[in-house]
């Protein structure tokens, strides 16, 4: 066989997404999972003040002792909204060094390269949430609104040991409880186009997300 009839080789594949940014994602989205329900169980779920008569009747507790146990339930739920917000702050410092240090093919910039190039190429082909490029600012919103709830979390957990973190505690907890749903909505925007997106013509997505999914060189 001539050189010139020889089978071209195979261009090697690479991960669209590293373990690295994998592992990030679902860390993150359980870390996010476990900061809101225990916002769900302390608001809705086990509200002390309107479980604090059925305590009392139940364990035949004076209203001084019932509040006592409310407080100790609040309080160990709330160690838990700490420790996963901490959790949350280091997966953030990791997700910017998970980006630094990727291959170039598979940074969030190679990305959004990518689809502005795929809209600019197609203008009219049909939205595909894959290549949109406003899908792809959107996780921006997101990283910024991580940073908020991070950054937040971090001085209402040291408010009470620094006196300048003190004296901003109301209004950096009114930003923290704002940017908290700015992010619930982000979450089940994100879900329900996810879910469209399978359903549509933008299959395996989700499993991308599990196994890195290939692009080719």
């Amino acid at each position: 066989m001539s050189q010139s009839d020889a089978v071209p080789a195979e261009v090697p594949a690479t991960k669209k997404y590293s373990a690295a940014l994998r592992l990030w994602h679902w860390s993150n989205a359980a870390i996010i999972s476990g900061l809101f329900s225990t916002i769900l169980f302390l608001r809705y779920i086990i509200n002390m003040r309107g479980l604090r008569g059925k305590i009392q009747e139940v364990g035949n507790l004076s209203e001084e002792q019932a509040r006592s146990i409310g407080r100790l339930v609040s309080h160990r739920i709330w160690d838990w909204h700490i420790y996963l917000g901490v959790t949350l702050a280091v997966l953030l410092g990791w997700r910017l060094v998970a980006e630094m240090a990727a291959p170039a093919l598979q940074t969030f910039r190679h990305r959004l390269r990518r689809s502005k190039e795929h809209q600019q190429e197609q203008p009219r082909a049909a939205f595909r949430l894959r290549h949109s490029v406003l899908v792809k600012y959107s996780y921006l919103v997101f990283y910024l609104l991580l940073t908020v709830m991070v950054v937040t979390g971090l001085i209402l957990t040291y408010a009470d040991d620094v006196k300048a973190l003190h004296d901003i505690e109301h209004t950096v907890k009114e930003i923290h409880n704002v940017n908290m749903y700015l992010l619930l909505a982000f979450v089940a925007l994100h879900l329900g186009g996810v879910v469209w997106a399978e359903l549509n013509k933008d299959k395996n997505i989700t499993s991308d997300m599990i196994h890195g999914g290939e692009i080719r060189k």
